[in-house]
C-alpha cells in the first residue's frame, strides 16, 4: 500500500514504473551510454549538462570531446583538490556527493525509507540475520545521488573489506517521489552489499541499483553483474594475501554507471551523526557526516 504521506503527483509518477521491463530498459541504456559515435555521445553529453545543470568546473576534463562515451562522462573524475578530506581523527566522511534521503537509528531491526515508511534491515542485507546482527541498534544514512552529482563512491574511514553480496532485484527509480511511494523499495531493488571492518567498528555500504543503473563497479572487482544474472552471490575476502582489500579514508570504492543511492550502516555505540544530517540535507564527499565515539572501538 502507498504511504499515507505520498501525494497524488508522487503516485502518478511512481506506480507506472511497476509495469516497465526494468532489466531490458537498463540493458538498452547501458549499450547506448557506451556508443562511441562522436556525434551521438557529444550531443548526449551536452544535452545532459544543460538539462541537469551539471557543474563541470570541478571535472578533470571539461569538454564533451574529451570523453570516449557518455558513461565515461557520467563517471568522470574530478580535479585532485576539489574534494579535500576532513582530517579529524574521529571523523566519518560522506562517501558521496548527494542529498540525505533519511538518517537515524536502526530500531527493532527496521530502517526508515521515508516518512511513514520503513523496511527490514535483514531484508536489505539479503535476508541474512548474521549479516544484520552487527548493525542492530546502530545508525543508518541513506544518500541519494541525483543525475547531476559526482558518481564515484569513496570510503568514509580506514577499513578492510570482509565480504560482498550481490542481491538481484527490480530496478525501480530511487528518486524522492518513489521512496515516498513504493513500499520496501531498497529491499526490492538490485544492490551490492559491502561489509568492512573499520576503525569505526563494522560498516556496510550498500550500493542500490535503479532503473537505467543495472551496472555498478568496484575498484577491486570491476563491473558487478555484467550479464545481469539473477542469483545471489557472496564473496568473502582474506584478511591478508592476494584477496586482501584495504582502503583508506577517501579512497575510491566504486562507482555507479548512472545515478542511484548509497546506504551507510554503522554498528551500535560507535558513531553519532552530526546535527545537520537530516532529510533533504546536501552532502559532499569527504566532509564529516558523523563522529566516532571516543573509546567505542
Amino acid at each position: 500500500m502507498p504511504s499515507k504521506t505520498a501525494s497524488l503527483p508522487d503516485l502518478l509518477k511512481s506506480w507506472p514504473l511497476v509495469l516497465l521491463p526494468h532489466q531490458l530498459l537498463s540493458r538498452l541504456v547501458r549499450s547506448a551510454t557506451r556508443w562511441q559515435s562522436a556525434r551521438w555521445k557529444n550531443t548526449l553529453i551536452r544535452l545532459f549538462i544543460w538539462h541537469f545543470k551539471v557543474d563541470m568546473s570541478e571535472a578533470e576534463h571539461l569538454a564533451a570531446e574529451d570523453y570516449p562515451d557518455f558513461n565515461s562522462f557520467f563517471t568522470r573524475a574530478l580535479l585532485a583538490d576539489s574534494r579535500p578530506l576532513d582530517r579529524s581523527p574521529l571523523a566519518l566522511l560522506s562517501p558521496v556527493d548527494g542529498r540525505v534521503s533519511a538518517a537515524g537509528d536502526i530500531t527493532n531491526g527496521r530502517v526508515i525509507q521515508a516518512k511513514g515508511r520503513d523496511y527490514s534491515l535483514s531484508a536489505l542485507l539479503g535476508c541474512d540475520e548474521n549479516r544484520a546482527l552487527p548493525f542492530q541498534g546502530g545508525k543508518f544514512a541513506t544518500l541519494y545521488l541525483s543525475p547531476r552529482d559526482y558518481h564515484r563512491i569513496h570510503m568514509p574511514c580506514h577499513g578492510q573489506l570482509l565480504e560482498t553480496t550481490y542481491i538481484p532485484g527490480r530496478l525501480f527509480s530511487v528518486a524522492p517521489h518513489t521512496t515516498r511511494t513504493i513500499p520496501n523499495l531498497f529491499t526490492r531493488n538490485e544492490r551490492l552489499v559491502t561489509l568492512f571492518d573499520t576503525e569505526a567498528g563494522p560498516i556496510a555500504l550498500i550500493l542500490v541499483g535503479a532503473i537505467f543503473v543495472s551496472c555498478m563497479e568496484t575498484v577491486w572487482g570491476g563491473t558487478v553483474n555484467p550479464d545481469m544474472g539473477m542469483e545471489l552471490q557472496t564473496t568473502r575476502f582474506d584478511q591478508s594475501g592476494s584477496m586482501s582489500v584495504k582502503l583508506q579514508a577517501g579512497d575510491e570504492l566504486g562507482r555507479f554507471n548512472m545515478g542511484s543511492t548509497v546506504i551507510l550502516l554503522c554498528g551500535p555505540g560507535q558513531i553519532e551523526w552530526v546535527n545537520t544530517l537530516r532529510s533533504g540535507q546536501p552532502v559532499r564527499m569527504g566532509k564529516t557526516i558523523g563522529q566516532r565515539i571516543p573509546g567505542a572501538c
